[in-house]
């Protein structure tokens, strides 16, 4: 080998600089066990109540050395950004994707236009768009040229508005028009992505990551280690729209004689006569509301549908109080036609809300607001320039605001007319009236205002930051989420760690048993190739995933692969008679040609896996694709540095065999084309039996691809799934399933509930029911807010909850279909390349199809039977396209060494045929057999979310092994046996030197 010196060089290099960059997590790792030490012995860490406090003492520890050199080269703080990046999965926090409402911003647009055309459109394209792959922009433009007749997008009352002057005129056509609405579209999403982009970088956690995902209008957010996961939700989707409304004194009468008049007319709108009073035991302040409704009105003899939920008055500025509970039942009553028609004419604008309520509030304060006929308020939140949070004149979190000139002028005249009329001042946070406070010395002068409230610190600094970054240009709705708890995540690592050594250790010793001496050398390469692979993930900032961790343990079976072909073309060319140095070069050079072959087959996959995948699956792949590379390196570069050192010394005997495994596989004979038909009967057999289930039984289908919620709960002592099904099927509706997840104490629960409704209220209102429901199995005491989010050091309650959208479960399930047709077209084609012949690729891709409809038929046969989850989601996908991957890897080497032995004997019938797969069957066997054993330990011990995943690659490996023998090379063989007589162009090596050679028949 050339070079030899150039080669150390670059390997001593990569070694150094992957040390380099993996010593900022060592680093990083111990600095934070010693904050949590140093917090869990300054308070108790037996009680749970005090979680939160030893989360707060461990931040302020890092926050107060974080600048403090260490090791005379970087700091924690430095470390933090440039270590390891964990994903979700192994560190805890949230992944969402953000759909950015585009139908709001066509309407901010068009001025929120009255134009029926317009809004016809609308309505068509939201219907439209629940069963379509195009933008909703586009479909917008579909609808609209359907109907428009006469009108045009530039019409006056349409998009030829102030707001877009200059860039729309009326003399535009449609098509000119729709040009600039794209653009504004386009514009509208990247400012909608750089106010979320700001409010990330506020919000206080290492390594975020945000990207738009074409131009479809959604975002990805990952806030790896996110905690308060509540926060972080209303942080990401609150449209931070800030407005200043003047109130309605509380005691207006013709606001009091409205309500009187909307009480009596609900009685006749609302049919409560038929219904019995539900006898039930009345809270506090159901009480209290049913005395005041029942004293001050005299209304004790019939029901009264508005004042039994609603009492008129309070301390504030706002005009009434009602329960939480019941201010979706009252709003609906407001909004009504017919109540909104007995408004006197000074008051039909009125807009009415509810406060923000503090977090232990049973009552929620009602606010009229002093509105126009367009509802515009008399300052909104783009006059203020800067925010902060602060604290109030009383010591209490507040926000203080400044203003610009213009809204200076404006708050000085809102101040001056609210001290003159003897009202209140709403701060109205996405339609939220924060604080109402009334002014007491007349204008106030500069801009400067404060929000104040029930805050804590951590609020007051969200709303700030929110205030500062700006308000989205439309609403931002989660379509899909995915919550991991930290316990759950470190438990992910330990599992994931534990696999990853027992892999380890198994190959390693399977190494030097089976060649002895030469094992050694290639267990050397591997470790540094593992090395390389962790070293290359942290230069590159890449995210390390559960998935990311098996792909690496996979890479381990590659490495190994790789090995072993170079291992066994050196025992041929020993047997051959060659001196070692000539035997050792030839075995590189033969063997090169397969390893080629089957790392390009095995990468062009996980290129279409990176592609059409997403979060765990693009890491799997990601650490895929880097150990194809780092292990080529590896094997063909390293080990042959070590070889060549050990053979050059003197005296060194190195036989790659050890007496026990040395006459292993030795002259096989075995007949593998006459055993072709019954290969073939037992393989459509096999195959027939899985598509007759899949048509019949159906498949599993995950969240991934339908669309819904799934939470992974966990509980003190073992649960029923059947009775606590029973439970939520009356909760949620029929559709909700319970299943035993791991360990008899832990379900998966997973509903279609309200599955098409976005916004948090209805996680929220999810995650109540739940918690009302399961509330008897859980440990007396535990809260609410511990449930959900898996509180407690025992982390008991939801680990790990789930959300995907309808719309973005149709992409997914589109993707992942074509991620199988795409690998599966690409592998034909470089076949088609490689071997001159499409009988090759015919025989690898049939072999491949093979493999894929035994897998999906043992996983129709076998999802409900087995113990562990056999859902089809992203993951199970990723292990369709490596069982691809891994299959053709088998074929491709099979059929090089096919296309050699032709090439230099010809084919005499087909017994060269056979000749070429007795010689590669060592090779097969053992491969076959490290890589399942490998992922044996995986299934094992890597953990209940990876065990689906491994059971699918594990079936794959099995029937990949036993296609490459029985089916790729007889369908290959089958149909070119008529053709033989023709030669066909391959490459022979004989003593290190190229030549052409002929088949002939």
């Amino acid at each position: 080998m050339q070079n030899k010196g150039l080669i150390k060089l670059f390997a001593l290099l990569f070694g150094l600089v992957s040390i380099y960059q993996l010593s900022y997590t060592f680093i990083t790792n111990k600095v934070e066990n010693e904050a949590k030490t140093f917090a869990e012995t300054s308070i108790p860490a037996t009680e749970d109540d005090y979680l939160s406090e030893r989360e707060a003492l461990e931040a302020k520890y890092l926050d107060s050395i974080g600048d403090q050199s260490i090791l005379g080269f970087t700091n924690y703080n430095e470390a933090k950004k440039r270590e390891l990046n964990k994903g979700l999965d192994l560190k805890g926090g949230i992944n969402v994707t953000l759909q950015i409402s585009v139908k709001d911003i066509l309407k901010g647009l068009a001025n929120n236009t009255k134009n029926p055309v317009f809004n016809k459109a609308l309505a068509d394209a939201d219907a439209a768009s629940k069963n379509s792959d195009d933008t909703y922009l586009e479909l917008f433009f579909e609808a609209f040229d359907n109907i428009k007749g006469d009108t045009k997008l530039a019409s006056p009352d349409i998009f030829y508005t102030r707001g877009l002057e200059g860039e729309i005129n009326a003399n535009m056509t449609d098509d000119e028009a729709k040009q600039v609405i794209r653009r504004k579209i386009d514009e509208s999403i990247e400012s909608a992505f750089e106010v979320l982009r700001e409010r990330i970088d506020g919000f206080g956690v290492t390594q975020p990551n945000i990207q738009r995902e074409g131009n479809s209008g959604r975002i990805l957010v990952e806030l790896p280690g996110a905690r308060d996961i509540t926060r972080a939700q209303s942080l990401l989707s609150s449209t931070a729209q800030l407005e200043f409304w003047e109130t309605y004194q509380p005691n207006n009468q013709q606001l009091q004689q409205f309500f009187f008049q909307a009480n009596d007319a609900l009685k006749s709108l609302v049919d409560t006569e038929e219904q019995e009073p539900e006898i039930k035991e009345e809270s506090e302040i159901d009480s209290l509301l049913s005395d005041v409704s029942q004293d001050s009105l005299d209304l004790a003899t019939q029901r009264n549908p508005l004042f039994e939920k609603f009492q008129i008055g309070a301390p504030s500025y706002a005009v009434g109080v009602v329960a939480v509970k019941d201010t979706a039942e009252v709003g609906s009553y407001l909004r009504m036609k017919e109540i909104r028609r007995l408004l006197p004419p000074e008051l039909q604008f009125v807009k009415f809300l509810w406060e923000r309520p503090s977090e232990d509030s049973e009552v929620v304060e009602l606010y009229a607001l002093k509105s126009n006929r367009e509802g515009v308020p008399r300052i909104s939140g783009d006059v203020v320039s800067d925010a902060r949070a602060d604290f109030d004149m009383g010591g209490k979190p507040a926000v203080s605001m400044s203003m610009n000139t213009k809204g200076a002028k404006e708050w000085e005249k809102l101040t001056g007319d609210a001290y003159n009329n003897q009202t209140g001042i709403a701060i109205v946070l996405d339609n939220k009236v924060y604080t109402a406070p009334g002014v007491s010395s007349g204008p106030i002068s500069g801009g400067n205002s404060e929000i104040t409230g029930n805050f804590t610190v951590n609020e007051t600094k969200d709303i700030a930051n929110v205030l500062r970054a700006g308000k989205l240009p439309a609403s931002a709705e989660i379509i899909q989420s995915e919550i991991v708890g930290p316990s759950l995540g470190q438990e992910a690592i330990d599992s994931g760690f534990m696999s990853f050594l027992i892999a380890m250790a198994i190959v390693l010793v399977w190494m030097v048993f089976y060649y002895g001496k030469a094992g050694i050398f290639a267990d050397i390469a591997l470790l540094l190739n593992i090395l390389l692979i962790f070293g290359v993930l942290t230069s590159l900032g890449a995210v390390l995933t559960l998935p990311g961790i098996a792909g690496i343990v996979l890479t381990i079976g590659m490495s190994v692969d790789a090995n072993v072909l170079i291992f066994e073309r050196i025992k041929e060319e020993l047997a051959k008679g060659k001196g070692k140095g000539q035997a050792v070069s030839d075995g590189f050079n033969n063997a090169l040609s397969s390893i080629l072959d089957a790392n390009i087959t095995t990468g062009l996959t996980a290129i279409i896996l990176f592609v059409f995948g997403s979060g765990p699956i693009k890491g799997f792949a990601t650490t895929l694709l880097i150990g194809i590379v780092t292990s080529l390196f590896t094997a063909i570069f390293i080990t042959r540095l070590l070889v060549d050192w050990y053979i050059g010394g003197k005296n060194r005997r190195l036989d790659f065999s050890t007496p026990l495994t040395k006459n292993l596989f030795k002259n096989m004979n075995i007949n593998f084309l006459q055993k072709r038909k019954i290969a073939y009967v037992i393989s459509l057999i096999l195959v027939g039996v899985g598509i007759f289930s899949l048509a019949t039984t159906g498949l599993q289908q995950g969240v991934d691809f339908i669309g819904g919620r799934t939470y992974q709960i966990r509980f003190e002592k073992p649960v029923s799934p059947s009775e606590i099904a029973s439970e939520l099927n009356t909760v949620f509706g029929s559709g909700t399933q319970v299943k035993t997840y791991g360990e008899d104490n832990q379900i998966k629960v997973t509903t279609p509930y309200k599955v098409d409704v976005e916004g948090i209220e209805v996680d929220n209102e999810i995650q109540e029911k739940l918690f009302t429901s399961l509330q008897k199995y859980l440990p007396d005491g535990m809260t609410q807010a511990n449930f959900i989010t898996g509180g407690g050091e025992d982390a008991l309650g939801i680990l790990q909850s789930i959300k995907v959208g309808p719309t973005i479960a149709d992409d997914i399930k589109k993707n992942a279909f074509l991620a199988i047709i795409g690998s599966l077209a690409v592998v034909f084609l470089y076949i088609l390349v490689r071997f001159r012949r499409w009988q090759f690729s015919l025989g690898a891709v049939a072999a491949v199809f093979h493999d894929v409809m035994i897998v999906l038929g043992i996983f129709s046969l076998l999802g409900t039977v087995m113990p562990f989850n056999m859902e089809i989601d992203q993951a199970f996908i990723a292990a369709i396209l490596t069982v691809i991957g891994y299959s053709l890897n088998d074929t491709v080497v099979v059929f090089d060494r096919i296309r050699e032995i032709i090439g230099e004997k010809g084919w005499k019938a087909g017994e060269n045929i056979n000749l070429a797969l007795n010689s590669t069957l060592s090779r097969t066997l053992n491969t076959s057999l490290t890589t399942l054993v490998v992922l044996l330990a995986i299934f094992t011990f890597g953990g209940e979310s990876l065990r689906g995943f491994m059971f699918a690659m594990i079936i794959g490996i099995i029937v990949g092994t036993y296609s490459s023998l029985f089916i790729a090379t007889p369908v290959m063989y089958d149909t070119l046996k008529k053709q033989i007589t023709s030669p066909i162009k391959v490459k022979a090596k004989d003593k290190g030197k190229e030549k052409k050679a002929k088949a002939t028949a």
